[in-house]
């Protein structure tokens, strides 16, 4: 009996160690569970369209992956997405308050971004935006640290240099010229970078001289008009005058030409007439004179209303005697 009562403590101790040992596995499936869910869920990741999948083995660049559904190996290897579609925008000189269709925008306190030294040593104030896209994941990721600021810090050294190497004047009025050849200077710098971005506009928003020079930049621009305004009207005076005038020169001297035809042709013509009465005067003098007296006075008494015949006898005049009526 008395080792009967001795074997219940050991039968209790054991059973709590058998009941330890169950709870401890069943702590250690769920965590084996846990765990393997982990595994399968890390296993798997999703390209959204617009995005690349860069995948690192050991932190170093193993693969790019395509939009959809794709598989990694757990602890392994590590993925970062990349939208390569999406166009990303900086702002110079302002910044958009509330974007929209009524945007609003403030250039409060963006001076020493604005403003620069033109050629001849004017301040103007210049506010641009550069967008660009990512074509290149994967020196977009690990090339540069920040390639939003290396945008920012290259877009604002391109602007001020070729700015201060203009003068004022071609800087107000050539604003496409001078974007142009920011985009490709600021592309060229990105490319040495290699930042895996390509620059899609670069456009110079507005460009005016500070507040101090603007009353007379007014001036400077009314009188700028006025001689256009004068020089356009010039212009147009001139193409409806000179034309004119030139046409009417052309027709003058069309008709001098058509005059001195006809002179030549008609005293041809007398010429020809008069050599040809010539010739019939020499072969009957009598007859060509007598001819040519009588053409003559057909001629010329149709003009007269009067007529007298005279004779060499008579010492006065003798009229004659209107049987016509008339």
């Amino acid at each position: 009996m008395k080792r009967a009562k001795n074997d219940r403590p050991h039968k209790r101790e054991k059973n709590r160690i058998v009941g330890v040992l169950a709870g401890i596995g069943k702590v250690a499936l769920i965590v084996l569970a846990i765990i393997c869910f982990q595994i399968v869920y890390s296993s798997f990741y999703t390209i959204e369209p617009g995005e690349q999948g860069i995948v690192m083995r050991f932190g170093k660049y193993h693969r790019t992956t395509e939009p959809g559904l794709r598989f990694k190996m757990p602890y392994i290897e590590d993925m970062e997405k990349v939208d390569v579609k999406t166009v990303r925008k900086e702002e110079f000189g302002f910044r958009t308050r509330t974007p929209g269709q009524n945007s609003t925008f403030s250039k409060e306190g963006f001076d020493r971004e604005s403003l620069m030294l033109t050629g001849d040593k004017n301040v103007i104030d210049v506010a641009w935006i550069v967008q660009f896209t990512v074509n290149d994941p994967v020196r977009f990721l690990f090339r540069v640290r920040n390639v939003r600021q290396a945008v920012r810090d290259n877009s604002e050294t391109v602007i001020r240099r070729i700015v201060g190497n203009m003068d004022f004047d071609y800087v107000l009025g050539n604003r496409s010229v001078l974007a142009g050849m920011a985009k490709q200077e600021l592309q060229k710098d990105l490319d040495k970078l290699e930042s895996g971005i390509y620059i899609s506009t670069l456009q110079l928003l507005d460009i005016t001289p500070t507040d101090a020079v603007k009353p007379a930049f007014n001036e400077v621009n009314e009188a700028d008009q006025d001689m256009k305004r004068l020089v356009n009207e010039a212009e147009e005076t001139y193409n409806r005058v000179i034309p004119k005038a030139r046409g009417s020169a052309k027709q003058i001297i069309e008709e001098s030409h058509g005059y001195a035809v006809q002179r030549i042709n008609n005293a041809r013509g007398e010429t020809a007439r008069f050599n040809a009465i010539v010739t019939e005067y020499m072969k009957a003098k009598e007859v060509t004179r007598r001819r040519m007296y009588l053409e003559t006075m057909q001629d010329i008494l149709p003009k007269v209303k009067q007529i007298y015949v005279m004779d060499g006898k008579e010492q006065t005049v003798l009229p004659l005697l209107n049987l016509t009526g008339k």
